[in-house]
């Protein structure tokens, strides 16, 4: 058990430089395809309606790194994403 706390403390140390590296993150609601003959069709006004509904999880994502899953919710009249499943490094975006 100390072991691996020694190991933890000595992992963070070695990576702490990056803590205040700035990273873009992507949150992904939903994925749908069109042809490009629909894309042409659209105008100013055009709804576009995906399968997601609310509550549905969604992906963040760091470069092409899937990070985090959750939901989107509403704070103060902005949106935001409540966290529900900090994911695996391994684990990829599943295509919807």
């Amino acid at each position: 058990m100390k072991d691996e706390r020694i190991s933890k403390k000595n992992t963070k140390h070695k990576i702490s430089f990056l803590s205040d590296t700035l990273q873009f993150i992507q949150a992904e609601i939903a994925r749908k395809n069109f042809s490009l003959n629909e894309v042409m069709l659209w105008h100013k006004g055009t709804v576009v309606v995906l399968d997601k509904i609310v509550g549905s999880p969604i992906d963040l994502i760091i470069g092409e790194n899937l990070i985090a899953r959750g939901e989107v919710i509403v704070v103060n009249d902005h949106f935001g994403i409540r966290i529900s499943e900090i994911t695996h490094p391994e684990e990829k975006v599943k295509d919807h």
